[in-house]
């Protein structure tokens, strides 16, 4: 293993495919891992496609003061509408990885919480990072099975909350060879970005061997993954795809001493 390269030798299974997922990629290239893109969730059309669609031409037209994304299986829905956020509208995302699918798709972010990457984390910091002192109008979009957390919280503090469910989680399956190589061992790392994809790489890909490095995100994704039945191994310092890659690179050096 040479120091630029400490993954050198390393196959990484990086479960999002689009821009996040092809940037991540790029980032393990860059220290020396395979990396090997195989995206197990996608979105499905809302059930309530018209409901979706009138929202998001009101976001371009304006009307809402914030809008928050709470996934980045948003941010996907998001660029496959094309949708147009005016620059009167700001953007919240619930965490680092939420918010480098925006910046990836080409949307800025406004506002990350610091201190906890969720939509509780996100609603404790709002009203003194936004500073609202009086009633805003926002779109909060969400998953068809998403706790509304974030939308009961903001209505609590007298705000007015367009609550639009923007798409169905469902499992993509992998190529049979990327199963063989993960119960064979032959794929040193599974990044887990989120509970669906640590649900999806249980049902398809577990159990996950112990020479196999199951790394998740965050705390949340982490306990979510747990849930599942999924054993979690490394969890980043911080909640971002950065921390996640140096945390990975730390398991190959202490591997390699």
């Amino acid at each position: 293993m040479s120091s630029d390269k400490p993954l050198a030798g390393w196959r990484v299974l990086v479960p999002r495919g689009g821009p996040w997922g092809n940037g991540v990629a790029g980032d393990l290239r860059s220290r020396g891992a395979s990396p090997v893109v195989a995206p197990m969730i996608n979105f499905a059309s809302t059930p309530d496609a018209p409901a979706l669609e009138r929202a998001l031409a009101d976001l371009e037209a304006g009307v809402f003061d914030w809008i928050s994304v709470t996934s980045a299986t948003t941010v996907d829905v998001l660029a496959s509408h094309r949708a147009v956020v005016p620059e009167s509208t700001r953007i919240a995302a619930v965490g680092e990885t939420t918010a480098a699918a925006l910046a990836a798709a080409g949307y800025r972010v406004d506002f990350v919480p610091a201190a906890d990457n969720s939509a509780r984390g996100l609603l404790a910091e709002w009203t003194e990072v936004t500073g609202a002192d009086s009633p805003m109008r926002i779109l909060a979009l969400r998953s068809e099975i998403a706790a509304t957390t974030l939308t009961d919280g903001l209505r609590a503090l007298g705000h007015t909350v367009d609550s639009v469910i923007a798409y169905r989680t469902v499992g993509v399956p992998v190529d049979e060879a990327i199963r063989d190589d993960v119960r064979a061992g032959r794929v040193s790392a599974v990044i887990v970005t989120s509970g669906s994809v640590a649900q999806q790489v249980q049902l398809q890909l577990g159990p996950i061997p112990e020479s196999t490095v199951v790394a998740c995100i965050g705390p949340r994704t982490a306990a979510d993954a747990r849930a599942t039945g999924l054993r979690v191994d490394l969890i980043a310092p911080e909640r971002s795809a950065a921390s996640l890659i140096k945390a990975l690179v730390a398991v190959a050096q202490e591997r390699a001493e």
